[in-house]
């Protein structure tokens, strides 16, 4: 007789950086995750720089600070980094992103404006795709998550208790199936839910190159009569060939095509003597109409999907796996507040959707005509002003981010500020187990008893700040939003119903 297959709490597909952290979310709250991923083996050029290169939004390298993940993954940043390359330091301004290529510096930022962030400097980091996904593979791998490889979901079935998946050739059996299997997401497809959006405009190219001739190609990001090239010296390009995406996964990237391209939209005689890697892609933006059907989850670019302008995609779908992580668990262990898991697609899709209409004005900016070329012009002057540059900062870097919760406050559905606590500990270090966090701005504050009947849920402290922002006391869920925050002093009815809508009774 067949033997059953092994059961599991959640079974993910692909362990790309958004699986990976979905994983080692689910281990840390105790339960037991099989990643399955399609590749026999994660090593790819694509994911080094300087096309693996990503810039990591603000919620990214929060959520990343409260798991202990940002160490390692700095460590491994500056381990690739050449000294004095950094891609501002031959500017006289220090660049803090760009929207379709146009700049935003840092002198024309006012911080200040946040006022649901602690005075200081935003953190900014730049890291390889490569060095994202060993650093979480590694996590996965310590906490006892399983992950095997070459072994795709070929299609799986479903009933009210459990989820039955084919991979590989053989069945696994888990309580729930998180798709984070990519844009052509298979468990996306076999799950029947939809993917609408704008089809593409434009292929986009990536390429390295051993160039003739490369005098005549202007550095930086150049717009064109034909499409957009940005040429970093000595070899690396990026092209906007607006041919409404005909040319993706249509036929071989050769040099010549490749060489021919480049000529047509830099107007130059450049010659492509050899080439080294180059690969395509599109801007088209898609999203899932659910992102839950039954016990089929979906995450990352099985979600949604958009061109990697500006680099927000591995940020948005790593927010989506902290997000979910902890509503999965407490759904997994049977005690977490009905709509709880509702509250993902809740909270999240609109998220995407904002990000998809972002990635598509920066489209409409990027086109070659006219009237784009007059627009570029206005967002130019815009984005030297102070308002202007504050407003793309906080887009760009995820500063704007806050979740539509109930509650009064200003910092209610924003990511707690890293309130640093007289004993020195930051906020951040006290989210490292997972849990949720009680913090009441007393150190003589009376309702330890209380906290500890969520104890397997709720961390409690009570002490004071060295900015406390003017609170009394600040309720946190598990992924670092604040749920509930008062000014004033409180009692346990208070604070018991500002925490079961996110830990029960």
């Amino acid at each position: 007789m067949p033997t059953s297959p092994t059961h599991y709490d959640t079974i993910i597909a692909g362990a790309g950086p958004v699986g990976l952290f979905l994983a080692c979310e689910l281990s840390l709250a105790g339960c037991s995750v099989l990643v399955l991923e399609q590749a026999c083996d994660p090593s790819s050029p694509l994911i080094y720089a300087p096309f693996g290169l990503r810039g990591l939004s603000v919620p990214t390298i929060e959520s990343l600070d409260r798991r202990g993940l940002l160490n390692a993954i700095e460590a491994h940043a500056a381990s690739r980094a050449t000294p004095g390359t950094a891609h501002w330091m031959k500017q006289t301004r220090r660049p803090g992103g760009h929207f379709a290529g146009i700049q935003f510096f840092h002198d024309r930022i006012d911080t200040a404006r946040w006022t649901h962030r602690l005075p200081g400097a935003v953190s900014n980091l730049a890291a390889e795709m490569a060095g994202i996904e060993a650093v979480l593979s590694a996590r996965a791998e310590a906490s006892g998550v399983t992950v095997l490889r070459g072994r795709g979901v070929e299609g799986f079935t479903q009933t009210d208790e459990f989820v039955v998946v084919q991979a590989g050739g053989q069945s696994f059996r888990g309580c729930w199936l998180v798709g984070c299997d990519g844009a052509r997401s298979t468990v996306r497809k076999a799950a029947g839910v939809g993917f609408t959006g704008t089809e593409p405009e434009f292929t986009g190219y990536s390429v390295q190159a051993e160039l003739a001739g490369a005098d005549a190609l202007m550095p930086g990001r150049q717009y064109t009569a034909q499409g957009m090239y940005l040429f970093t010296p000595p070899g690396t390009i990026a092209m906007a060939d607006f041919d409404g995406g005909a040319f993706h996964r249509s036929a071989p990237i050769t040099r010549e095509h490749v060489e021919a391209v480049l000529r047509r939209i830099s107007g130059t005689d450049v010659t492509v003597t050899k080439l080294e890697l180059a690969t395509t892609w599109t801007d088209r933006a898609y999203q899932a109409s659910a992102y839950r059907n039954g016990r089929v989850l979906l995450a990352g670019d099985a979600a949604h999907v958009h061109s990697p302008l500006g680099g927000q995609g591995l940020n948005l779908g790593l927010g989506d796996a902290m997000n979910l992580g902890w509503k999965l668990a407490a759904t997994i262990h049977g005690d977490a507040p009905t709509d709880l898991l509702d509250s993902y697609e809740r909270e999240r899709h609109p998220v995407g959707a904002r990000i998809l209409d972002w990635s598509r004005a920066q489209v409409a900016l990027m086109r070659p005509s006219r009237s784009s070329r007059a627009l570029e012009a206005i967002i130019r002057d815009l984005i030297e002003t102070p308002d202007g540059a504050t407003y793309f900062a906080e887009r760009v870097w995820g500063v704007s981010l806050r979740y539509d919760l109930s509650g009064s406050h200003p910092l209610v559905g924003h990511s707690v500020p890293d309130f640093v606590l007289n004993d020195g500990q930051r906020v951040g270090s006290l989210l490292r187990g997972g849990k949720g966090l009680l913090l009441e701005f007393d150190p003589g504050a009376t309702h330890q008893t209380f906290a500890c009947r969520k104890s397997k849920k709720i961390s409690y402290v009570a002490t004071n700040a060295r900015d406390g922002l003017g609170l009394r006391a600040i309720l946190v869920r598990p992924d670092g939003i604040v749920a509930w925050a008062s000014e004033t002093a409180v009692d346990e009815a208070t604070v018991s119903r500002a925490m079961t809508p996110w830990f029960g009774d």
